[in-house]
């Protein structure tokens, strides 16, 4: 059946990228439906294992156990408000100066700034974000590779049509998870005050023949209508893996197909298309996809830097009752977190705190103790990602496409 073909391609890419929360989900989601609670329970441990907290996970975990108990596995629910502040001093906490402690020390830098939307109706899901990559603390390499291999050209549509050059082809920005592609992506339309539309890969997988290419060409032509648009394709190993590597799996080799048809310039006009990929493991895109006039380009997103640090400490603090918060001292403590183990940090020290509010009675501001007690509870997420980076730009860098990332693992060997 084609629902199996599709539940056994998600489970393969699933092994290849364990730590893709959109594909988990999708195999919990299947499992479910197919009344085989105790499988997806099981995903639903591993996903929590990679993504701790997650609210979306955790509401399928609450219907595998409803299931298996002998209830009826209820749709996830829209998540609960969040609780009234505790009784006792909370009408007196001063919020303003306790955000100010934060604010005092760093700027504000990753902030989610607000987003337009497109009104037109085939276009809803199309942005338009008004973040800038003035917005992202540090990453000043990075920033620099952006403008001088995409945004310079594409301002200057004279100075590219003069030397040959257009507004199109695609850029993959590749690293560890959990340091900012997306937002990166997304500061770049906003760069370009160009509409931005992202894609993840439930998106485009669908459980009957032939409709997961349909999805996928009706996603570039809704890019092509709002054009000038990034059209930004999350997690592109899973989307575009290698087809050698897919022995038995025919849906996802349609797929791959369809996707290098649609960025091919000789079928299709993507004038003021411009795609951007992002993966943790570029080693296993297609190569097909990394050809000109495709993903010909590449920039390496490492762990966030200092400043990138503090800007996400920030971020994650900047609602939150908080006193004496350095985020200097902080941000020199953590070299090595990803920003999702920072945002982690942040949330497991905020859990000490109401905890210990809870005991109480009164409102405990966050304080450097329980960044502490939290830093020291969590471990970098990144080990077994640069692990097979060390064995890529090891073994597999001939044609030089990793000498960024190799450049880079020498300089953390001498820190």
């Amino acid at each position: 059946m084609a629902d199996d073909q599709v539940l056994t391609d998600l489970l393969t890419m699933v092994e290849r990228s364990p730590e893709v929360l959109a594909l988990r989900v999708c195999v919990i989601e299947l499992y479910l439906d197919r009344g085989r609670y105790a499988d997806a329970l099981a995903h639903c441990g591993v996903a929590l294992g990679h993504h701790p907290g997650n609210a979306q996970v955790l509401a399928l975990m609450t219907r595998c156990t409803t299931a298996l108990s002998g209830g009826s596995p209820a749709p996830v629910a829209t998540p609960a408000p969040a609780a009234a502040p505790v009784a006792g001093a909370a009408a007196d906490y001063d919020w303003a100066a306790a955000e100010n402690q934060v604010g005092d020390i760093i700027e504000p830098a990753f902030v989610d700034t607000p987003t337009e939307y497109v009104t037109d109706d085939d276009a809803a899901t199309v942005e338009r974000p008004t973040r800038r990559l003035a917005d992202v603390g540090g990453m000043d390499e990075v920033k620099r590779q952006l403008d001088l291999t995409l945004l310079a050209p594409l301002r200057n549509p004279e100075l590219a049509k003069a030397f040959g050059t257009s507004a199109r082809g695609g850029l993959l920005l590749y690293g560890p998870p959990g340091c900012g592609k997306t937002f990166l992506a997304s500061a770049v339309a906003g760069e370009l005050g160009a509409n931005f539309y992202p894609i993840e890969i439930t998106d485009i997988l669908d459980i009957y023949t032939g409709a997961s290419e349909r999805n996928v060409h009706s996603i570039f032509e809704m890019a092509r209508r709002n054009a000038p648009c990034v059209l930004f394709l999350d997690e592109v190993d899973a989307l575009g893996h290698k087809r050698s590597q897919m022995h038995g799996s025919s849906t996802m080799r349609t797929v791959v197909n369809q996707l290098l048809t649609e960025l091919d310039s000789a079928t299709h006009s993507n004038e003021g298309v411009f795609v951007l990929g992002a993966t943790n493991h570029p080693w296993d895109v297609d190569v097909a996809l990394r050809r000109p006039g495709r993903f010909d380009r590449m920039i390496f997103v490492g762990l966030p830097d200092a400043a990138a640090r503090r800007a996400i400490l920030h971020y994650n603090l900047r609602d939150r009752p908080v006193a004496g918060i350095d985020l200097t001292a902080l941000a020199a403590r953590t070299d090595g977190l990803s920003g999702a183990d920072l945002a982690h940090v942040c949330t497991s020290a905020t859990q000490l705190a109401m905890a210990d509010s809870m005991r109480s009675g009164e409102v405990r501001p966050i304080g450097m103790a329980d960044i502490q007690e939290a830093l020291a509870q969590i471990r970098p997420s990144t080990g077994a990602w640069f692990e097979s980076a060390r064995n890529v730009v090891e073994f597999a860098n001939g044609d030089g496409s990793y000498d960024e990332l190799a450049l880079y693992l020498k300089r953390m060997k001498q820190r």
